[in-house]
């Protein structure tokens, strides 16, 4: 049986005085993927970022391995152990690939993953090491914003629309390498995914929200045989 790794105690959210997240409590296990799903404007991101400090919680407790980091700064909540990769903005630029490589493992106080280690896990990278991250596409850059978050050896890694604006065939691999950071590196995953029938099909515990609530919990096999949510609300028939 799965550990839990982290918990949302009843947590109420958003930014300064604007509320998002209404009473939102959920559990991810260790070295499980737990999807997000919802409508756009649900408070998915909202709630990736109330997880790592980047928002105002009013109310409820944020539990990591039980450590209470409700209060805790974005770079605390790092060390700990914790990846998080926003949609946008999550490499730099004006760096090659190499340099955005070991600036990951300079900037992470703890100990690092070996660096050909981490780049098994997306090989390619390997021809781009002297290419700047700008040149790259929308898909190679997620695969290099991974490959960071992997050299800081995160217990849960937490990725927001991994596979937005891409082909799908680069979509396809993203997923399996999701898969991956949970079977081969045992990583926790927290997803949230726009192509939500394919994030439910790769995952292990399922989360609905709507208007910053949450309106389903369970297995996601569950939530995909149940048309009244799934169509109204993911748009999958």
């Amino acid at each position: 049986m799965s550990k839990n790794i982290l918990s949302l105690n009843n947590v109420n959210a958003g930014y300064g005085k604007f509320q998002i997240l209404f009473d939102i409590s959920m559990e991810a296990n260790d070295k499980e993927i737990t999807v997000i799903v919802g409508p756009n404007g649900s408070g998915k991101s909202t709630l990736l970022k109330t997880i790592f400090g980047f928002t105002s919680i009013y109310s409820g407790k944020v539990i990591f391995r039980g450590v209470d980091i409700t209060s805790k700064k974005p770079h605390e909540i790092a060390k700990l152990g914790i990846a998080y990769l926003p949609q946008l903005e999550n490499t730099f630029l004006n760096l090659t690939v190499r340099e955005n490589i070991l600036l990951a493992t300079y900037i992470n106080e703890g100990e690092t993953m070996n660096i050909e280690d981490a780049l098994s896990l997306f090989p390619q990278l390997k021809r781009m090491l002297e290419r700047r991250a700008s040149t790259l596409s929308g898909g190679e850059r997620q695969m290099l914003a991974m490959t960071m978050a992997l050299l800081r050896k995160p217990s849960l890694m937490i990725l927001d629309e991994p596979t937005a604006n891409m082909a799908p065939k680069i979509a396809k691999l993203i997923f399996e390498k999701i898969v991956e950071l949970r079977d081969s590196y045992n990583i926790a995953v927290i997803l949230v995914e726009q192509n939500a029938k394919k994030a439910l099909e790769i995952g292990d515990k399922a989360y609905l929200l709507v208007a910053g609530k949450k309106i389903f919990e369970g297995h996601p096999q569950d939530l995909l045989k149940k048309p009244d949510l799934t169509r109204v609300y993911l748009g999958i028939s």
